[in-house]
């Protein structure tokens, strides 16, 4: 099982034009500083351990245009200087996506296409800056795993209704070259995606979505125990493992305070 090193490529970005070659930026979209982790493991193994888990959001340029990977939680919470606490997770919003795009230079609207890993409140959260512009790539079944009724996602609901749609139920390639894999990893949500890109430098790095949240997760294969299938989790491992060993890719357990450390931030970049 092949994690996160350290190592990667580093650049600066200079100008927002589109590249020669696939980049990806990596931005801090939230953290949570949970006192209990218990709900990650259905097997109790990380009950009473307290963790930081960090929200993150990735910028994937590519010569036919951009993608939004995952849109965190909501800018406006950056406001709360001290947070929120619900239960056991203290939230915060230490920098602002639109603020980390800005030094990228690029602006939301100018995004082709945007897609999340599944439709949490932490991964929806700034949708609505991409809802009128973007195609949203995204699974049927996550869309009305969106807009069950105690859902309630306000930002999830305002970017179906403005956005243009485009059906990804199987895995799917973004650009039409293999660069940018969609993949389908259900099982913590009926719809939940995986991302993999290829980068001509850095190689193959693949992002988790929440289908792992700690590295013991990973390990030991713990199903949180609010996944709405159990099962289908475990498949979902075990595809995402063999294209992992296949690939030799860098996994990025996305929400993992030690593997964001371990990349560049933006507006540095892998390429």
């Amino acid at each position: 099982m092949r994690v996160l090193v350290l190592g990667f490529g580093l650049a600066l970005a200079a100008c927002a034009p589109k590249p020669a070659a696939v980049k990806l930026y990596a931005m801090e979209c939230g953290r949570f500083d949970v006192s209990d982790m218990s709900v990650f493991a259905d097997n109790h193994a990380l009950d009473a351990q307290k963790r930081t888990l960090i929200v993150t959001c990735y910028l994937i340029r590519h010569p036919k245009g951009d993608l939004l990977w995952d849109a965190g939680i909501p800018d406006a919470a950056a406001a709360q200087a001290e947070g929120v606490t619900e239960g056991p997770f203290h939230i915060t919003v230490p920098r602002t996506l639109a603020s980390q795009l800005a030094e990228i230079g690029v602006k939301p609207g100018e995004i082709e296409y945007f897609a999340i890993s599944h439709s949490d409140f932490d991964h929806v959260g700034n949708a609505p800056l991409f809802a009128a512009t973007a195609k949203f790539l995204s699974n049927p079944a996550e869309r009305a795993h969106m807009l069950r009724d105690e859902a309630k996602q306000w930002p999830a609901v305002e970017l179906l209704q403005k956005s243009a749609t485009i059906d990804v139920a199987t895995d799917h390639d973004v650009f039409g070259d293999g660069s940018v894999m969609m993949l389908q990893t259900p099982g913590h949500t009926p719809g939940h995606m995986s991302l993999l890109v290829r980068l001509k430098k850095t190689g193959p790095v693949l992002l988790t979505g929440d289908l792992y949240h700690t590295l013991e997760a990973r390990a030991q294969k713990l199903v949180p125990t609010f996944n709405t299938d159990r099962g289908e989790t475990l498949v979902s491992m075990e595809k995402f493992e063999k294209l992992a060993a296949e690939t030799k890719a860098g996994v990025v357990i996305q929400h993992r305070l030690e593997d964001f450390e371990a990349l560049p931030h933006a507006p540095a970049f892998l390429d």
